[in-house]
């Protein structure tokens, strides 16, 4: 049976405790792979590939991170059909739902804020002849980010992606009920050239792994 696994520091792991939970299919009730049962132990290591990574992707230059992203949008779209279909079986909504929304819409999320990030301005404000006021959007670190299950990888991209484009790194928990397009957005971000820790994912349960990354990051 297929086992999803951990997205920590740029290679795919197993759970540190080594157990996993059922991934149900909806449509037929069945068991058709392994969720890791990650816990704090495997959100640490992820905090720290994260924290290791800051650095290098927030110095990089914003053309250079835009390039990756756009590439991640690019590899998602060339497997649409790919991604719809495990978006359907993981969560029960119709092939056509996810071709025609879910999975398009990950790949404009991608798209907009690469190429967002490209055109972001410094306010100033004058304060006549004592001072000038300007405001310098800089990234701030790792940031945590858990999404849900009914719009798996079109919310999971909303949340990772801004964060992503601005410099920050993240570390993020999927929902444990539809998390099989977020396990596949490893490999693409690997083929993609995204460097190691810049994004980290733990599939697991929110009393433990969310509670984790909400108490951390």
């Amino acid at each position: 049976m297929k086992k999803i696994l951990n997205y920590i520091n740029g290679t795919l792991q197993e759970p540190i405790s080594g157990q996993f939970l059922d991934n149900v299919n909806p449509a037929l009730g069945e068991v058709y792979s392994l969720i890791p049962d990650s816990d704090e132990r495997d959100v640490e290591l992820a905090v720290k590939a994260a924290q290791d990574a800051f650095p290098a992707w927030s110095s990089l230059p914003k053309d250079k991170r835009s390039a990756i992203l756009i590439r991640i949008s690019e590899i998602i779209q060339e497997r649409l059909e790919e991604f719809a279909v495990a978006e359907s079986v993981d969560n029960g909504k119709p092939v056509w739902l996810s071709r025609t929304v879910d999975i398009p819409r990950a790949v404009d999320n991608f798209h907009f804020y690469a190429t967002a990030a490209l055109h972001t301005s410094t306010e100033s404000h004058s304060m006549e002849n004592t001072a000038l006021n300007y405001t310098l959007r800089t990234p701030i670190g790792v940031a945590g980010c858990i999404s849900p299950w009914n719009l798996p990888l079109y919310l999971y991209t909303w949340k990772i992606a801004p964060a992503l484009a601005s410099g920050c790194c993240v570390v993020s928990k999927p929902s444990e009920i539809t998390p099989m397009t977020a396990f596949m957005l490893a490999d693409v971000c690997q083929k993609a050239g995204l460097p190691p820790g810049v994004l980290n994912i733990i599939h697991g349960l929110g009393p433990k792994v969310g509670m984790a990354i909400s108490s951390d990051v």
